[in-house]
């Protein structure tokens, strides 16, 4: 069954915005980042959700995501600024019904 859910973003101004997730669009939470304008064009997805540019950064703050890294995401946040051990690549994170109450923040940019 599909729903909507709801996440907390927090953008680079430190603004918390509650945003409405659409489960049954295969969207993942850079591509929900972009279509709520939360970060200035060109800044978020930069590679187009490949996991190769780091733009799409956040920091789960809380332990509603339980997937774990893959290994390109590890091999791009090995390389990228600002990473700290709650980092997460937003392109990696696909938007289903268990993220319900997810919060995150937007990284710094690269």
């Amino acid at each position: 069954m599909t729903q909507d859910i709801t996440i907390k973003i927090k953008d680079r101004e430190g603004i918390v915005h509650e945003v409405v997730a659409p489960t049954d669009m295969n969207l993942n939470i850079m591509e929900l980042i972009r279509m709520y304008e939360l970060a200035p064009e060109g800044t978020v997805g930069v590679c187009g959700g490949m996991a190769m540019c780091a733009s799409c950064q956040c920091y789960v703050l809380n332990d509603v995501l339980q997937s774990e890294r893959n290994d390109d995401e590890e091999a791009m946040l090995s390389e990228a600024y600002h990473v700290k051990t709650n980092s997460r690549l937003g392109c990696q994170i696909p938007i289903v019904n268990t993220l319900d109450g997810l919060e995150i923040e937007i990284a710094p940019e690269q």
